[in-house]
């Protein structure tokens, strides 16, 4: 059985100041420049939330949320 963290994200697409990810007390916030058409803002999430965290794309999963700004995303190990 794969073990895995979930955590909440705050999503803000088309943001000029993307990509780029902040902490809040119980959640990150995550601007990225892609607009939320056709999962293109998931894409950016995931590739920002991977480069924030250090962890490989493969690994962030979107569990939760995937057509709205907040989201649950699962790090598998």
């Amino acid at each position: 059985m794969m073990d895995s963290t979930k955590i909440t994200v705050h999503v803000k697409p088309g943001s000029s100041r993307g990509p780029l990810v902040e902490q809040a007390d119980d959640h990150l916030i995550v601007y990225v420049k892609e607009k939320a058409i056709d999962g293109k803002a998931n894409q950016g999430v995931i590739k920002a939330l991977s480069e924030f965290l250090g962890v490989p794309p493969s690994r962030l999963i979107v569990v939760g949320g995937a057509a709205a700004r907040i989201k649950r995303i699962e790090i598998r190990d």
